[in-house]
């Protein structure tokens, strides 16, 4: 049985990407965090405002029940900038894993100005890294450069975390 998997990070780094290939490669589910914002959610953040706590409450409470539903495997791209945000996810599903999707504001922001027609401004990103309190050694995750291809960051985190999966892959 393996545990879900957040892929996490500032907006840009790369989570919906990376998540959706790591699901691939795992054969379990996948979802974005973003299709669980409510239609104020993305309005405010379209308007160039960020989201506020009481804003994420909700949000993350249907980002948790979904890992819930997935707890036997899933992969979620979600911010999840900040512990007490992560916490809460962990609240809906104990074994939550992470992989944090870190990188230099101008790398990730290189990234974000390439993406055209997606509802979170790039004016937003130095707040997000403002908000983002990096994972804790107690928090069953790893963090990982974005500064790489998608499948090396695949490749050292199921190396980091899941070694006898790997080991079955080189068989």
């Amino acid at each position: 049985m393996a545990s879900p998997i957040v892929v996490m990070g500032v907006s840009g780094s790369g989570k919906s990407t990376v998540g959706a290939a790591l699901a691939q490669r795992l054969r379990v589910p996948f979802a974005d965090a973003d299709d669980f914002h409510p239609p104020e959610n993305i309005a405010k953040m379209t308007a160039g405002h960020p989201l506020n706590d009481q804003d994420r409450h909700p949000w993350l409470e249907s980002i948790g029940e979904w890992l819930a539903l997935h707890r036997d495997g899933g992969v979620m791209s979600c911010s999840a900038l900040k512990r007490r945000y992560r916490d809460q996810l962990r609240r809906h599903c104990a074994g939550i894993e992470f992989l944090h999707l870190e990188g230099t504001l101008e790398t990730i922001g290189r990234r974000q100005a390439s993406r055209p027609g997606h509802f979170m401004p790039a004016a937003l990103l130095a707040s997000q890294f403002e908000t983002l309190e990096p994972l804790e050694p107690d928090e069953h995750g790893v963090a990982i450069d974005v500064a790489q291809t998608i499948d090396l960051i695949i490749e050292s985190y199921i190396a980091t975390t899941v070694p006898e999966k790997a080991e079955k892959e080189d068989r």
